[in-house]
């Protein structure tokens, strides 16, 4: 946790106000018992005919103006120590929360894949939000409650050294409770949200998935999955809440235990005279603080538990290394091959298999680089390599005879247009999607790429154009739609290397076509890597690479591969039969 108080140096005025406009509401309410001690003494007083009538009833009138002067200047501390504690815990948050999604952006494919979507989402909302209220409550009470636990302890040893030693006796048996309870909890709590990672992950699945769900007719099967899964989340939340919960009950009965061992030996001094009988009941009243307090700190450390339970998962991400390597940056050398893959292995985990094996090839600029190969066989990880989205586990992917982990990956990507197999489109509008590729193209520029990537029709069939409204994941599109403005979207940058990672499933044949005659018609004439499981798709290329298993098993044009790579021939003549590869 103390790794993340960094993010309160910003706030430092406000961190500092809070505790302090608290501990001036715990000073006044520490007087209150003395001057109801006073009150009552007086009474007394008047009763045993040491004072008038007249001289007990002003003194009562002045002492209870002194209580309601007391209780106005409590209140304004405690408001504005709860604004000050707030605008310090919401501003910490705000920053934390920033740069855990900055961090998460940083990360290479390989964490994102190690960490999971929905670890990481738990991690930026529930984990957060706990830590925002433990830093609240901290900034209020962690000076408050102690302040005037001590604070009673003193003043009852003031009134009494021996209603003092049982003011301490009861404070130590309350302190041995209540940090023997945080001690057992905290690794409970950080399970409980282990757990909740779990339930996170199932939901998002089933909801990503739910026309997958219904179209298997799978509802009943999830629907127990989840039953199973939050089961474990109730169980483990029952079972540390239970812990918890005796915190409140133990207090309590220690408290009385303390109230009755105070009245017993209050009477005893009121007896001898050495206590008024107002100085007993301030000291019922300092021990009643303390239980009020005590309660609150009580709930105070439920809530730091939970807190560092997720300060130390939302550390485990911000204190993550990128995995990508990355050398002195260097600039691109011409007359070299502008893409070359040299000898290149990749794995996803270290101790797994390898989705490529040895991997090499060249690429020249404007060249169209088909890749096929069957499900599994290391299409997109190939393509991967080229952005530097993942680090070859062996060999070199070099661009203009640099390595990329040379070229930094912000210039690297800039020189890349990607199109992934998922078309993701984000909530906004059309014209905001394109501009993803250039935030400062033109409507001109932009429609350009629309027509190039075959999508006017799409943005011509809408009522509004580019200004028509796309929902969250493109949801209001088709499949082949979202297909078509992914493509315009990477066109609109313009880039040096275009990378179409079966970014034309969903197209019609016709539609595939035109599309491909489009790229060759390309002013700026980008290198293009056309991944897909159709030979129509790639039969065009300049070259063709052939995987299977990871490996490149055939490496050259249509007409070559159909007579040279068994694979090659096996999956077109799967498309278009034998008498389609002897013609």
């Amino acid at each position: 946790m103390k790794d993340l108080l960094r993010y309160l140096k910003n706030y430092k005025l406000y961190s500092v106000l809070a505790p302090l406009f608290k501990l001036l509401e715990a000073a006044f309410e520490l007087i209150i018992p003395l001057v109801v001690a006073a009150i009552v003494d007086r009474i007394t007083a008047v009763e045993e005919g040491t004072f008038t009538q007249g001289d007990g009833t002003t003194f009562v009138i002045w002492m209870c103006l002194i209580l309601v002067g007391l209780g106005i200047i409590g209140l304004i501390s405690a408001v504005s120590a709860q604004y000050f504690a707030a605008k310090a815990a919401v501003g910490f948050s705000k920053e934390l929360r920033s740069d855990l999604f900055g961090k998460m952006q940083s990360l290479s494919y390989s964490e994102i894949d190690g960490l999971g979507t929905s670890a990481m989402i738990t991690r930026m909302t529930s984990d957060v939000n706990q830590i925002q209220t433990g830093v609240n409550l901290v900034l209020r009470l962690f000076m408050r409650s102690p302040f005037i636990v001590f604070g009673a302890m003193i003043m009852a040893f003031v009134l009494s050294a021996a209603a003092g030693g049982v003011f301490a006796l009861t404070i130590a048996v309350l302190f041995v409770v209540v940090f023997g309870i945080m001690l057992i909890t905290i690794p409970m709590y950080k399970k409980t949200q282990g757990n909740l990672d779990k339930v996170t992950k199932a939901t998002r699945e089933t909801l990503v998935g739910s026309r997958v769900v219904r179209a298997f007719c799978k509802e009943e099967d999830e629907i127990k999955g989840y039953d199973s899964r939050n089961a474990v989340l109730t169980a483990s939340q029952k079972g540390v809440g239970k812990i918890s919960a005796l915190m409140n009950p133990l207090t309590y009965a220690i408290i009385n235990a303390g109230i009755i061992l105070l009245i017993y030996v209050g009477a005893l001094k009121v007896d001898s005279g050495s206590l008024t009988q107002g100085e007993v009941i301030a000291l019922y009243n300092y021990m009643s603080q303390i239980l009020i307090e005590l309660i609150k700190l009580a709930n105070l450390i439920i809530t730091v538990t939970k807190c560092f339970a997720s300060a130390g998962r939302v550390n485990e991400i911000l204190n993550m290394n990128p995995s990508l390597v990355h050398t002195a940056v260097a600039e691109i050398v011409e007359n070299m091959p502008f893409i070359s893959f040299n000898n290149v292995s990749m794995k996803y985990n270290k101790g797994g298999m390898e989705a490529l094996s040895g991997i090499s090839f060249t690429a020249e600029k404007g060249q169209t680089i088909g890749i096929i190969g069957g499900t599994g066989s290391g299409k997109t990880t190939l393509v991967n390599l080229i952005p530097h989205f993942y680090d070859a586990s062996e060999g070199e992917v070099f661009i203009g005879g640099q390595n990329v982990n040379s070229l930094g990956d912000e210039k690297l990507r800039e020189m890349c247009g990607v199109v992934p197999q998922r078309a993701v489109l984000f909530k906004g509008t059309i014209r905001d999607n394109l501009r993803w590729g250039n935030e400062d193209a033109s409507d001109d520029e932009i429609m350009q790429a629309v027509n190039y990537a075959c999508a006017s029709d799409v943005v011509q069939s809408k009522p509004d154009g580019l200004d028509e409204a796309v929902e969250q994941g493109g949801k209001n599109f088709s499949g082949g739609q979202r297909q078509r403005l992914t493509i315009a979207r990477a066109l609109v940058r313009k880039p040096e290397i275009l990378i179409l990672d079966d970014s034309a499933s969903a197209l019609d044949y016709a539609t595939d076509a035109r599309l491909r005659n489009n790229l060759r018609l390309l002013d700026y004439n980008p290198t293009v890597f056309i991944v897909s499981q159709r030979t129509s798709s790639i039969h065009h290329a300049d070259k063709i690479l052939v995987l299977d298993g990871g490996k490149l098993v055939g490496c050259g044009k249509h007409d070559e591969l159909l007579d040279s790579c068994q694979v090659y021939r096996e999956i077109y003549e799967s498309q278009y039969g034998k008498e389609g590869a002897k013609a």
